[in-house]
């Protein structure tokens, strides 16, 4: 038997379908081993040896798969196509034993029985060079994580985490929040005439028609008009005159189709074109490369590997679209040559675009076979590959400038209008173009000297405005843009922000809290290489050359530690806090007279007294409003029960904590048994109708998330009842 080791749980049964009998598919579900998760885990002193632990929720995992690779006749690791993955591949290979130089890694990037077999065929040495450059990132994270974390929760508010990518990125909110706030609007207006022929030919269609031209400039040169009295004299010159049409332009234009999806650009037109969030695309589109369940099929896997940013794609997959393009539509929708597009400049291209893999399986022939999700998300991946494999669209265009007559200045106005003629890659892409497939600003024949006559003008007083806030499509464009982060974590990064509470949402749009402005504001100060948006940018091409074998890991993380450490010495000295001045109220402390005052801990706002550390008085009888009102809290007794506890016979009772009621013991402190009242029943999922099931986050906050996970990724702060359920559904 040959063990065939994957990471996702969810495309088990995909690739065990392929490989069939002779083979086993063990999944890790992630990482077995990592930087341990609550102690430093990087001895600096020893070249930045990271100190790696078996995860403690991998145990059984590991267990388990060191059985099976005994048993093994072979063993190949079939982790992620990414550095993440050969990573992980790594960490396996020494937990099992494996030698990582003998050919024990396969990958592929997509989930087809080809793919799958062809990958068994070619097997090769773990890339050392790949796993030094994740042990870099890793280890760099771990260095600004543990270092900064500490000063801000000593300096702002208990509590705090700083990263080396998501505090950049929380800069960028910040810095755009202060483009708004001191943006300063100015006043402009436009005029735009409704103009016709003066002498139509009836030998033209339409040669009679009404067309409308914009107010551009004056005796060739732009005019900007900034307030009413100057549009009036404006008017005053243009009404009831006679044009000229000066220059005339017409011609062919052509619109290009868009490259294929990489990551960034697929969540950003999920977001804006089908309205799904960031962490939904991932969702949808980890099970579509995975595998999706299909009616009267099983699971099958529907696109490429979805952590990519290149546009490139593999000859095969050109050559099936050709294909399917000619067969479908006739050849004038292919191009000449291929469309090749050009990957940017700091691409990875380490895998294909995110394109279907098998180009005849179209979005209709499976919408009523999946969910409404994975059709819609599909779709857009479908038609945006097979759009960028077909020919350019073709308009007639034509551009006219126009004069008045018998003026001693010439007030000049452009008229602009463009015809459809071949509909090219809009044919399956005009749902989503902007240059839709209809007829656009008709006009009449002009030729150069027409006479026109303006019947009517539009005049209309606008402003200025700020740039707009960030939406999560439009920041991780901006991440993209700038090389902050790499695909596999944006969406991660835009999450963590908004789960520290140092950014909000207003509707779409994301704006910062006063904790993130702090937090921005300190780091800067004290640590502007990691603020600075260029030194992030620049870090990711140096893990870059990690991977292709051109630095060493140690010298990078060397070079950035040499000068992290004498900021961290200058910044932890300083004086300097921004944590909440404490709030004087009326009550009074009844153990020592003082005034009561709220303050802000790591679980939120309290009330204490203000002669601390003299008095240590705290009120748990009051909790703090938003508006810091104090509301009353009434005072809980521990109810009896007819429980007996195991440990000592006393009585045990129903108390409330942190996380709700428990049972606990009536002789506590002497006797500390408790017990959980939960019956375990969480209701049902909505989506799938599996069981709810309770679970603990990274914050140690419960959370309740479908058994079927990773096949349904539904979450709920709260149990849901049967009603609800149907709610949520519905």
């Amino acid at each position: 038997m040959i063990l065939v080791v994957i990471e996702g749980i969810g495309k088990r049964d995909t690739v065990n379908k392929y490989l069939g009998k002779g083979y086993e598919v063990f999944a890790s579900g992630g990482h077995i081993r990592d930087l341990p998760e609550h102690s430093f885990g990087v001895d600096i002193k020893h070249n930045f040896e990271p100190m790696y632990k078996n995860m403690p929720d991998k145990e059984k995992t590991i267990k388990e798969l060191q059985q099976k690779a005994q048993k093994a006749e072979k063993v190949l690791l079939a982790t992620d196509p990414d550095r993440e993955g050969e990573a992980i591949a790594w960490h396996i290979a020494y937990i099992i034993g494996q030698d990582i130089t003998q050919p024990c890694r396969i990958e592929f990037h997509e989930i087809t029985e080809n793919a799958v077999k062809n990958a068994l065929l070619a097997p090769r040495a773990i890339d050392i060079n790949l796993v030094n450059a994740q042990q870099a990132r890793r280890v760099l994270d771990r260095l600004v994580g543990y270092k900064l974390s500490p000063f801000l929760s000593r300096k702002v508010a208990p509590k705090l985490s700083a990263g080396r990518v998501q505090s950049v990125t929380l800069k960028l909110v910040v810095d755009r929040e202060r483009e708004i706030i001191n943006f300063k609007p100015e006043e402009y207006w436009t005029l735009t005439a409704t103009m016709k022929k003066k002498f139509p030919n009836s030998q033209y269609p339409n040669d009679d028609i009404e067309f409308k031209a914009t107010f551009n400039s004056v005796d060739g040169k732009k005019v900007k008009i900034k307030t009413g009295e100057q549009m009036k004299r404006l008017l005053d010159n243009v009404k009831d005159k006679e044009y000229r049409v000066y220059k005339i332009k017409k011609g062919e234009t052509f619109s290009q189709p868009n490259p294929p999806y990489i990551t960034s650009t697929m969540q950003q037109d999920a977001l804006n074109k089908i309205g799904f969030s960031i962490k939904k695309t991932t969702s949808v589109a980890q099970r579509l490369y995975e595998g999706v369940e299909i009616k009267g099929e099983g699971k099958s896997a529907l696109v490429t590997y979805i952590r990519t940013d290149s546009t490139r794609v593999a000859p095969q997959a050109q050559a099936s679209a050709k294909e399917f393009i000619i067969e479908n539509f006739g050849a004038d929708y292919y191009p000449a040559k291929p469309n090749v597009y050009k990957a940017k400049k700091d691409a990875q291209d380490a895998h294909e675009a995110i394109r279907p893999v098998n180009i005849k399986r179209t979005p209709e022939s499976i919408k009523d076979k999946v969910e409404p999700d994975v059709y819609k998300l599909y779709k857009l991946i479908y038609d945006r590959f097979l759009a960028s494999q077909m020919s350019s669209a073709k308009f007639y265009s034509v551009s006219a400038d126009l004069e008045t007559v018998g003026t001693e200045k010439k007030f000049q106005f452009k008229a602009t209008g463009k015809t459809l003629q071949f509909a090219g890659y809009m044919k399956v892409y005009k749902n989503y173009s902007e240059d839709e497939e209809k007829e656009q600003d008709k006009m009449p024949n002009l030729e150069e000297n027409d006479l026109c006559l303006g019947i009517s003008y539009k005049d209309e007083q606008k402003f200025t405005k700020p740039p707009a806030r960030y939406t999560e499509a439009s920041l991780v464009k901006t991440m993209e843009d700038k090389g902050i982060g790499r695909p596999a974590t944006y969406a991660p990064t835009v999450a963590t922000i908004s789960s520290r509470n140092y950014t909000e949402r207003d509707g779409k749009y994301i704006k910062p809290t006063e904790l993130g402005f702090k937090v921005v504001d300190l780091l800067t100060k004290y640590f502007d290489n990691i603020m600075n948006v260029s030194f992030t940018a620049e870090m990711e091409n140096e893990l870059d050359e990690v991977a292709e074998g051109q630095l060493v890991w140690q010298d990078v993380v060397k070079e950035f530690w040499d000068d992290f450490e004498k900021q961290l010495l200058v910044a932890g000295e300083s004086a300097e806090s921004l944590k909440s001045a404490p709030i004087e109220t009326d009550e009074v402390c009844e153990k020592c007279g003082s005034k009561m005052v709220i303050r802000e801990g790591r679980f939120g706002k309290f009330l204490s007294c203000s002669n601390y550390p003299t008095c240590k008085n705290i009120r748990k009888d009051v909790k703090i409003g938003e508006n810091n009102e104090l509301l009353k809290v009434e005072p809980h007794e521990d109810i009896e029960t007819d429980q007996i506890c195991e440990k000592c016979g006393g009585k045990m009772l129903i108390k409330v904590g942190k996380f709700g009621k428990f049972l606990g013991c009536s002789n506590y402190p002497k006797c500390k048994n408790i017990k959980s009242l939960d019956d375990g029943n969480y209701g049902v999922c909505p989506k799938c109708g599996k069981p709810l099931v309770r679970r603990l986050n990274k914050q140690k906050r419960y959370f309740y998330g479908c058994s079927g996970y990773p096949d349904c990724d539904f979450i709920s702060n709260k149990p849901l009842t049967t009603n609800e359920a149907k709610e949520q559904n519905s």
